[in-house]
């Protein structure tokens, strides 16, 4: 394990980094410098709990590699959770410098079957889990700016393509993940102030959630690269999640393979003013004109 990189000295926060592309990001974290608090649940697909502790195994993978980690199985939909979480980084090595917001499990339905508890459970998960992590992370840098600490901090949210263009099956994982490309250009606007800069990733790879989806996609035979493996989208979270990244915040970017790309989100497109209230009917002529000056919208995933 390196003891330079881009992250030598920082000490990182990865929520659900017990497997997939958390426990990518932790190593990949690990093998540029940082200190990483590695968290997660230990819960199967679903939510529901399971039977070991994968974030102590990450921890002591990192460890035997000859970096430092430390395991954190707290419940980071909790306040409680969320709140111990920043103190293991804290007690721990003394600071927090970045926090990667990754945790998450689906229970994919349709619209008409999906009953009020599955779309509870990943919003809370999800969202509310990227949110308290989030608010506790920014009211400990909040206190070292004002304290005159002002910190070089990180937060790098996981969004999803299924939050940008929607995914048939998926009403709640997309709007769980909607809600939180909106939960990072809020966070980014307001915490800039201390020295907090916000970004969010759509990553695609193959994970327990999409090994499915993916279990196609595999590397070309002789090329020796597999397209769909998640430690291909840690590299852009570690220089999120650097001291490198400096300015780059309110953005939201896609990885997947070896493709990078900023999205690029709602934005004022064609545009009439009457200057004066339309009528029902002229209305919709005027939209409907609008809309055929205006780009196709992408096509939600599964349609």
């Amino acid at each position: 394990m390196r003891v330079s990189g881009i992250c030598a000295g920082r000490v990182v926060v990865v929520t659900g980094a017990g497997r997939g592309l958390g426990r990518a990001h932790a190593l990949a974290f690990a093998a540029e410098g940082a200190r990483v608090v590695v968290n997660d649940l230990g819960v199967g697909l679903d939510g529901s709990p399971g039977p070991d502790s994968p974030a102590r195994a990450v921890a002591e993978e990192i460890r035997a590699a000859g970096g430092e980690a430390v395991a954190h199985g707290g419940d980071i939909a909790t306040t409680e959770g969320a709140a111990s979480l920043v103190r293991a980084a804290v007690e721990t090595y003394g600071r927090l410098d970045t926090l990667v917001n990754n945790a998450g499990f689906l229970r994919d339905r349709m619209l008409v079957n999906l009953d009020e508890d599955d779309w509870d459970a990943v919003l809370r998960v999800h969202l509310k889990g990227h949110f308290l992590p989030l608010r506790h992370a920014a009211a400990h840098w909040r206190a070292e700016a004002k304290a005159g600490r002002r910190p070089v901090a990180r937060i790098v949210n996981t969004s999803s393509g299924a939050g940008l263009l929607g995914s048939v099956g998926q009403g709640n994982y997309s709007a769980a993940k909607a809600g939180i490309v909106g939960l990072t250009l809020v966070a980014a606007a307001e915490l800039g102030r201390y020295g907090v800069q916000v970004n969010a990733i759509a990553p695609a790879a193959r994970t327990r959630m999409t090994e499915r989806a993916f279990a196609d996609a595999m590397a070309a035979p002789g090329s020796g690269f597999d397209a769909m493996a998640p430690e291909n989208v840690s590299p852009l979270v570690v220089w999120l999640g650097s001291a490198a990244s400096a300015g780059v915040t309110g953005r939201v970017f896609e990885a997947e393979g070896g493709r990078i790309t900023v999205m690029e989100g709602w934005r004022p497109g064609p545009t009439a003013d009457k200057g004066a209230r339309w009528a029902p009917a002229e209305a919709g002529e005027t939209a409907l004109r609008l809309l055929a000056e205006a780009p196709q919208p992408g096509t939600a995933y599964g349609a």
